[in-house]
Order: structure tokens, then sequence, then C-alpha cells
């Protein structure tokens, strides 16, 4: 089966041919783009459709690559050595399992999702080429080797905030998802707002897209807020004339969904001053 758009998510020709391309490759697929253009969804849709279940890594700036693998809790089993629960003469009952492990061990292929390796140390990738590239890791503590029964699919997602290691970047089939042009946010929209009507559509992104191409702007709304800013509009039941800007401010209506930082508010606030002082 291949991947392409589904009912729920519109996926570009280049981002399908991507995906089927790690598949058939059997690597893992290293996604990358602006935050909020739909690099998570994509692992939730492929796993959908492909029938596959979906493990979920979440990576933070505190997690390591061994607790991918597996975490072995010497501090419980020094506890119940003094409490003298029998427990602790097996050691495999103090052995968290990873969701590497968990997707090693499922009894048929999984979709692997990797969410913002970026987050982590810069050392995190590499500590994971073995495993990834071989699909085997060992369990020190029990002297046994964890081997994939089924290849996963896995999808790394990163949003750039760090470079990532040139050994890592090679064992990857890489896609760079750009942001998308009119025709296919508006059939992003559709997706989601399916009763939209046109002219509120066309007038919404049209203000969105000018308000991206703004000069200075410190971060760019992305299609996640342009979604959330469509709903809000449909909630107050807007017309395309309502969505005229603010003459004193320059912003667009409900621009609380669109922009997340006082500096790009302030930007949009002596742009509009800038321009009645032309007046």
């Amino acid at each position: 089966m291949k991947f392409s758009s589904t009912a729920t998510y519109v996926a570009s020709e280049d981002l399908a041919i991507a995906v089927n391309a790690a598949v058939t490759l059997q690597r893992p697929l290293l996604v990358k783009g602006e935050p909020g253009t739909g690099k998570t969804e994509l692992a939730r849709q492929v796993a959908a459709a492909l029938g596959m279940p979906l493990i979920e890594w979440h990576v933070k700036s505190t997690t390591k690559a061994q607790q991918g693998l597996y975490e072995y809790d010497a501090v419980s089993r020094l506890r119940d050595s003094q409490l003298g629960d029998a427990r602790v003469h097996e050691v495999r009952n103090y052995i968290r399992k990873g969701k590497l492990w968990q997707a090693f061990e499922a009894k048929g292929r999984v979709v692997l999702l990797i969410d913002e390796i970026d987050k982590a140390d810069i050392e995190f990738p590499n500590d994971l080429l073995q495993e990834l590239d071989r699909m085997e890791f060992h369990v020190y503590e029990t002297g046994e080797t964890v081997t994939a029964r089924h290849r996963p699919v896995v999808i790394i997602t990163s949003n750039n905030e760090k470079e990532l290691p040139d050994a890592f970047l090679r064992r990857c089939f890489f896609h760079y998802i750009r942001f998308p042009d009119a025709d296919t946010l508006a059939a992003i929209v559709r997706v989601h707002f399916p009763d939209i009507k046109d002219r509120l559509l066309t007038a919404a992104l049209t203000q969105f897209y000018e308000l991206r191409e703004v000069p200075g702007l410190k971060k760019k709304p992305s299609t996640s807020e342009v979604l959330d800013w469509l709903r809000l509009l449909l909630a107050e039941d807007l017309a395309p004339e309502d969505l005229r800007k603010d003459a004193k401010s320059a912003l667009p209506k409900l621009h609380g969904a669109l922009l997340k930082n006082e500096q790009d508010v302030q930007l949009f606030e002596r742009l509009a001053f800038m321009a009645r002082g032309q007046r």
C-alpha cells in the first residue's frame, strides 16, 4: 500500500514520494520544516493509511537515547532488597522498556515517530545510529540482545533548531516540508472546514499571506495557526468585509491566533504609524 493524501491530511506529491521511498528503502524518514506544518501529524496519517500501529516518542531537552531502548531502575531494586522483596532476584522486574524496544518487539510492523529530535543533546542522534541501522541493541543487565521482529517505519521530525550529525543524516531519507502555496493551503483548509464560503476563504488567505511576507516578522504564522484563526472567524460568523485591518494598528482581526509575541504586534503598530505619517 502506498501513502498519499488522506481524508484529513493533504500531502503534496513530493512528500508522498518521500514517505514511500523511505518505506521502500527501509530508512528512517527525516522530516524538517517550520513548526506547525504538520510534521508530527504526518506520522499519524502514515500509520493510519498503512494500517499500522503508531508508537510516539516525544523528545525533550533532557531526553537521552538510552531511554528509547530501556531504563534500569537500580534505586527501586536496592530499596526492594532492603525490604526483602522476592522480586529483587529477577533483574527484569526493574527494566522499563523504551519506545524502540516496544517497536522492535511488536508482533507486526509499526510506525515509530521520534518527534523533535533536535530538542535533545547534540549526541542524541549519534547514540541511536547503530540501533536504527542494525535494528537491534544489547541489554547489559540481562545479557540479551533485542532484535526487531519487523523493521518499523521510522519517521523523525526536526524543527531545525540545531544541525544534526552527518553520520546520522547519511542513514536517513530527507524531506523538507515547504510552507504550502495558496492553492494547497486552501485545500488543507477545506479538509478542516468543508463548508467555508469561497469569498471568506479567499479574503482570509490573502490577508494571511500578506502578513507572512511582512519584513522583520520574528515568527511567521504556520498552517496550524491559520486553521485556528479561521476557526475563530467562523465562530464569530465574520464576513469578508469584516477582515479589514484596524487602521490604527494594521493588525488583522483576532490577530492573537496568528501573532505569538509582542515584537510582531509592535511591528504592525509601527507600520500603521508610519503609514499614517505619510498621508
